[in-house]
């Protein structure tokens, strides 16, 4: 979020041609045709390793964090590769494997789900590859390949399509001569997890979180001895429990080879009867989110009151940086604010969240500084915004750091926040496009982990320029498609729709580039719930339970005479 206005941040990103691709393919497709593919002599081994990544994806490297083993579905065993495309990344996932000189090897792997493609490259003769366009069963590509006279390994690998859909991958073979690793050993029994922490609890339930094993394709997590629930993740949420009761947790880790020891227990208290929802009221099913300036760019000066009740989340900013890094504060602008006191402000607080408005605190804007990337400095976040919620009252915490962000340690920040602040706490994100262009991207990692205690990522949808959207195409900013297709990146990259919110500027002077009027935002909404008012892009299903808009800011709404706010705050509210 910009404190002054007109500064434009433009960003371009060209869209890919998929003619090279496309030539190989037909290359790679005629190649099988005419017989290349031959048949495995008795002798041959599968030299590639961990072929059915039932050691995770150990020996296997995926561009961007792209890959995931996961338990369903399998074609064999209990695992098999999900690699999930975005728009600049198409999930490679490869693997260096030894082979002999001059010799055939048979390649080979079963997918399914969207576009795949398998392939080897620094064969040093001619590299192949093959591939389908998505299937909805397991699927069979097969090639075949010789090496040259001084060649001794190849890389082998798998990977989608740009913005498409996500692809399984399991059994994958590389068969013929040994080339000196010999038969795969098979998985070793996983380390016992480490950092098992609980998280936000309520009368009934614990949230826990652990580090990942390598090797690991599952865990189990187990409540006093016994077994609770499992989880392919480094989280889950242990239900059914009763309220204002100790509970010891501990967790294992699982692969084909077995389950390890148990980890260090924990203890975790459910929350008592009647303490509510948390510090304020429920965020409604679809919300408008409006930013109020603690200062004065040429917005109309407000006060918390000024603001309108179409806004149903309030976020203050910006919260301060201090020297302690992670740690922040809030300094209110009594000055800017042509004498707006302190008391006045904290009374303000209380008179929204009695008319059932959320009032969070901000973090970081244009200028904004905080640094999360270390242990220390994520306790020292999550201490100091919680002071920060004590003293004033804020129900939560919004993200808007356009200066780098650790996903690593803003999620243990918040994890920690959440487990001091309880189960009402209201997390939001406000994203550059650029963030949210690939689940690889720290941003979106960090929505992803804290997906169970997320509220909305409302991604700034301007002062950014054209974009690749989740269809692969290049859109420009100020259209209906730019913010339909860029929503699709999230909807499709494991956000629920409810945690997708479309953030704009409130006039013409609230950003250098990408208002659109609010009549495009309610098009865009319709689009996006319904199916209705789309453009060129129409979103392959509709997203009934989209959470609504944000803007920048409510002040530059004041100047506009509310211009955005009674246009939109109504059509949220009419969202089915």
């Amino acid at each position: 979020m910009e404190r002054s206005a007109g500064r434009s941040r433009r960003r371009r990103r060209r869209s890919r041609s998929v003619l090279g691709g496309t030539l190989a393919v037909a290359t790679a497709a005629a190649l099988t045709v005419t017989g290349l593919v031959s048949t495995a002599q008795a002798a041959d081994i599968n030299n590639a390793k961990n072929a059915g990544f039932e050691s995770g994806l150990a020996n296997w490297t995926c561009s961007g964090g792209s890959g995931a083993a996961v338990s369903s579905p399998v074609r064999s065993g209990t695992s098999a590769l999900k690699a999930t495309p975005a728009g600049q990344d198409n999930a490679k996932c490869s693997q260096s494997v030894k082979v002999k000189p001059n010799s055939t090897y048979a390649l080979s792997s079963w997918v399914q789900g969207g576009y795949a493609y398998l392939g080897v490259s620094g064969t040093g003769t001619t590299d192949v590859s093959t591939w389908t366009p998505g299937s909805s069963s397991w699927t069979k590509l097969s090639t075949s390949f010789k090496t040259g006279a001084n060649t001794t390994s190849v890389t082998v690998y798998t990977h989608g399509w740009y913005g498409q859909a996500a692809y399984f991958a399991d059994d994958i073979e590389v068969t013929g001569p040994d080339g000196g690793g010999g038969e795969e050993p098979g998985p070793v029994i996983p380390a016992a997890p480490a950092g098992l922490t609980a998280g936000a609890t309520t009368t009934s339930s614990v949230a826990l979180s652990w580090n990942a094993v390598s090797g690991a394709t599952g865990y189990q997590v187990y409540r006093n001895g016994a077994q609770a629930t499992t989880s392919t993740g480094t989280s889950a949420t242990v239900t059914g429990l009763t309220a204002d009761t100790a509970y010891e947790f501990s967790v294992s880790a699982t692969n084909a080879a077995g389950e390890s020891v148990k980890s260090a227990a924990i203890s975790a208290r459910t929350a008592k009867e009647g303490t509510g929802p948390g510090p304020g009221p429920s965020v409604p099913k679809h919300a408008v989110t409006g930013y109020w300036q603690n200062f004065n760019n040429g917005a109309a000066v407000q006060k918390l009151t000024d603001v309108p009740a179409d806004y149903d989340i309030i976020a203050v900013s910006f919260a301060d940086a201090t020297p302690t890094p992670g740690q922040v504060t809030f300094n209110l602008d009594t000055a800017g604010l042509n004498g707006y006191t302190d008391a006045q402000f904290r009374a303000d607080i209380k008179t929204k969240q009695a008319q059932g408005k959320n009032v969070i605190i901000s973090i970081g804007g244009e200028l904004g500084t905080v640094r999360v990337d270390n242990d220390a400095s994520a306790t020292a976040f999550a201490n100091s915004v919680y002071a920060l919620m004590q003293d004033y009252g804020f129900n939560g915490v919004d993200i808007d750091l356009e200066n780098g962000l650790n996903a690593t340690y803003m999620t243990k920040a918040l994890r920690q926040l959440s487990a001091k602040a309880g189960s009402g706490l209201v997390i939001t994100m406000a994203p550059q496009t650029i963030d949210m262009q690939s689940t690889s991207g720290e941003y979106f990692k960090t929505a992803l982990n804290i997906k169970d205690i997320l509220t909305v990522v409302n991604m700034q949808y301007y002062n950014s320029g054209s974009m690749l959207g989740c269809d692969g195409k290049v859109y420009s900013q100020g259209s209906v498609d730019f913010l339909t297709a860029l929503a699709c990146i999230q909807l499709e990259g494991g956000l629920d729709p409810s945690q997708v919110g479309i953030g704009v500027p409130a006039s013409t002077r609230g950003a250098g580039s990408g208002y659109v009027s609010p009549s495009i935002v309610n098009a865009a909404l319709d689009c996006l719930t319904k199916g209705t008012n789309c453009g060129s892009f129409k979103p392959s299903k509709t997203y009934p339970s989209l959470r609504g808009a944000m803007t920048w800011s409510t002040n530059w709404d004041a100047t506009a005479g509310f211009a955005w706010s009674k246009a939109v705050g109504p059509h949220v509210r009419s969202l089915p």
